[in-house]
């Protein structure tokens, strides 16, 4: 019999009703990784790649997001409950860990999405309706935030209802582009293409890093776990389906595009209007300046998904801290509701973010910053638990941090103002674990591991026969 203490688990948090099934999942997971990206990534592909490279890196990308949606699986076993990358980090690593990934998707991870989907969204209105697109912009974020901060059920019929729409219409282009235009193998060479076989390795390996940024979402659904039905079975499924839908997307959009453009089509993405997509210019080509008019229309859509997945998923992060005691009561959601607080915090942030940051600058700091901290969560699994880990996901986790690390050098060369934002996050954090460390300590286990269950569970058992 073992002499060892029984391992004290912390009291079960109050259960709520919970309103999300697979589907929604799913919606979640597409919503959130589906923007404008995929229509204007190849563009910028296509100056040193030609058609069959910008598809196998498409297709590589989809991989890497496999990979990461493996590991995590794992992880919503092994600690559940709602939260993301702040609970799994307080776990794995530290509460301080936990908290700084908290922070980060607050100040960064969720609200600068939402910016710079609020931002393009209101130049798509300026050009449908002539409104002022700034305008415009906020007022997408206040109504969407609207939709998702009072009632669970009005939240999820309007993610449900945005993500059908989205894939209606994305459908609708992949079926009008494989109707009506080629489809013969394209065979253009990209004007650029570098000399050696090397150099094309280089290039191919670079545009990873961007076509990892249109991929990011595949995680969605572990920040809203605790409200599905059974999220043992459907947040991991959740993750799995709407990866594996996403890329059979993406590449049939890119099929389309290569198939249809040429090298100069592709680049006008880089030279033309910044509400040129190349989904326009195919629809141009296609069904002529109506087609390129009702484009817009589809990037709106999307646009208007994904910010509203951001704005659902992300307030149950500072939710959950503030059920923990790292952020100010208020934040936590109430039973059968949700976190209303949390949901006008985030849409406020973005909105100041709106009003103080170019689109640029919001789009670099935040695909370095997502990257980071999914990154240094699938290492501390496997650090942690990589005895208790299949062959399959030690593999996938390996694939997930080599590529991770990789874009996050890229993007850091690329805009070193990144560690600045990395500097201030840092130091928010620390000053608010400090300030909240004593209230969450009673909870700064989290809660239990797998493992840690069933250990506590043969420590009861050996108690009760030693007495």
């Amino acid at each position: 019999m073992s002499d060892a203490p029984p391992l004290v688990l912390p009291a079960d948090r109050p259960s709520r009703p919970t309103s999300y099934g697979l589907w929604t999942g799913v919606g979640l997971v597409i919503a959130n990784m589906v923007g404008s990206g995929v229509l204007t990534t190849a563009g910028f592909m296509a100056d040193t790649l030609g058609p069959l490279w910008i598809l196998a890196a498409w297709a590589v990308g989809g991989v890497i997001a496999l990979a990461g949606a493996r590991v995590y699986a794992d992880m919503t076993q092994e600690i559940p409950g709602s939260g993301g990358e702040y609970r799994y980090l307080s776990r794995l690593a530290h509460p301080f860990a936990g908290v700084m990934a908290g922070w980060t998707s607050l100040l960064i991870g969720f609200s600068a999405p939402v910016a710079m989907a609020g931002l393009a969204a209101g130049a798509y209105l300026n050009v449908l309706l002539g409104v002022d697109a700034h305008f415009a912009g906020i007022a997408v974020v206040v109504t969407v935030t609207a939709a998702h901060a009072f009632h669970m059920r009005t939240s999820a019929m309007a993610q449900d209802l945005l993500v059908g729409v989205k894939a209606v219409l994305l459908t609708a282009f992949v079926g009008f582009g494989l109707w009506m235009g080629s489809h013969d193998v394209p065979t253009w060479t990209a004007p650029s293409a570098p000399p050696t076989l090397g150099g094309t390795w280089a290039a191919f390996f670079n545009s990873l890093v961007f076509i990892g940024f249109c991929y990011s979402g595949w995680n969605a659904v572990v920040y809203v776990s605790d409200e599905f039905h059974n999220p043992k079975r459907d947040v991991r499924r959740a993750m799995a389906v709407g990866t594996l839908l996403v890329i059979a997307l993406y590449l049939a959009v890119n099929w389309v595009l290569v198939a249809n453009l040429s090298p100069a089509d592709l680049a006008r993405v880089k030279t033309e209007d910044e509400k040129l997509t190349l989904g326009h210019v195919v629809l141009q080509h296609l069904l002529g300046e109506s087609g390129a008019l009702a484009m817009s229309s589809v990037v709106l859509v999307a646009l208007v998904s994904s910010l509203s997945a951001m704005t659902l998923v992300g307030p149950r992060v500072y939710s959950a801290m503030a059920s923990d005691g790292f952020l100010p009561r208020q934040l936590a959601a109430r039973a059968g509701s949700p976190p209303l607080f949390s949901v006008l915090l985030q849409s406020g942030v973005a909105i100041l973010l709106m009003a103080t940051q170019q689109f640029s600058v919001l789009l670099n700091n935040a695909g370095s910053i997502l990257t980071l901290t999914s990154m240094v969560a699938v290492a501390a699994l496997w650090l942690r638990m990589r005895d208790r880990l299949s062959v399959a996901s030690r593999i996938a986790a390996l694939i997930y941090v080599m590529a991770s690390l990789w874009a996050l050098v890229f993007s850091l060369i690329e805009a070193p103002s990144t560690l600045l934002w990395l500097a201030a996050i840092a130091l928010l954090s620390a000053v608010g674990y400090q300030w909240t460390r004593e209230r969450g300590a009673a909870v700064v286990g989290l809660q239990p591991t797998r493992a840690e269950r069933a250990l506590a569970a043969r420590n009861a058992e050996s108690q009760l026969h030693s007495r």
